[in-house]
């Protein structure tokens, strides 16, 4: 996954911040090194045997066959997001790398290669993803599985839980292989073979493809219960009423008060004497009369 995230992008930074792939295609010639790193990460996130995509989806997936709560269920709904993983990831490469460019001289001056301070540790990561995995094979591959043995405080474990026998275990990896190969058949179809077919469900499937399209509509859902409440408070209620209303009204009242009494008892200063020899007689007058009520 970091292999990919740093992938993605090496992507963007050669399509001069595009981060569409429906505007991209055609770039494994313009840029080798990021497609090879890339189709390794794919490759192993897919869990093609041999790379450590491959022995690490198959742990998870024999974990949850292996399971006393649950287990096939959990191993159905695996095997199926294994499937849709390898679907998109495989859809995502074929779209960016492969084809006809989709990108115009409008959007992209010269599509170019990341410098090597992105691709050193592309290649780095494309090589971990391609033999980082043979630290954990499993025991029925003839491994010793080190992962599982460290996770476990160096008790050697049967990998996919020890109810699994070992044909079961390489059924399971056999059908966990097949179902990444399905997702990447489905793929080629799509994109590839019959490039049709994808407008054409879209168009059978209008409210299915709506409802993916928008992603649930979680970004509608989490506007509307928490950014909206949120900006409307804090406009309404902290700013217009709090900030401007109360702390700005008394500041400026305060101010306001002593602009206008100052503009009031500025004139008492006259600089004639006898101004002042008033304001003293007017001043003794008060005194005496406070002192004679």
């Amino acid at each position: 996954k970091a292999l990919l995230f740093l992938g993605a992008g090496s992507v963007i930074h050669g399509m001069g911040g595009i981060q569409d792939i429906r505007r991209m295609g055609g770039l494994r010639k313009e840029m080798p090194w990021t497609f090879r790193t890339f189709l390794a990460g794919t490759l192993a996130i897919a869990g093609i045997p041999g790379l450590s995509g491959f022995f690490s989806k198959d742990a998870i997936l024999g974990a949850a066959y292996g399971s006393e709560h649950y287990g096939r269920i959990l191993w159905a709904i695996a095997m199926v997001a294994a499937g849709f993983t390898s679907f998109y990831m495989f859809r995502l490469l074929i779209l960016t790398f492969f084809g006809a460019p989709r990108y115009s001289n409008h959007d992209v001056h010269h599509v170019h290669e990341s410098p090597s301070s992105m691709l050193i540790p592309l290649i780095v990561l494309a090589v971990l993803s391609a033999t980082a995995g043979f630290v954990g094979v499993p025991a029925v591959l003839g491994g010793s599985d080190l992962i599982a043995a460290y996770i476990n405080g160096g008790v050697e474990l049967v990998h996919g839980g020890e109810e699994t026998a070992h044909a079961t275990e390489i059924l399971l990896m056999v059908l966990a292989t097949g179902i990444g190969l399905i997702g990447f058949a489905v793929a080629y179809v799509f994109y590839v073979a019959r490039p049709e077919l994808p407008g054409k469900l879209a168009a059978n499937l209008h409210a299915i493809h709506q409802l993916l399209t928008n992603k649930y509509y979680i970004d509608e859902i989490y506007d509307a219960i928490i950014v909206w409440p949120v900006v409307r408070t804090s406009r309404e209620l902290l700013w217009r009423f709090i900030d401007v209303l109360v702390i700005d009204g008394v500041v400026n009242g305060v101010g306001g008060a002593v602009r206008f009494s100052a503009g009031t008892l500025r004139h008492m200063q006259t600089g004639f004497v006898r101004t002042y020899a008033a304001w003293i007689l007017f001043g003794g007058i008060l005194v005496v009369a406070w002192f004679l009520r």
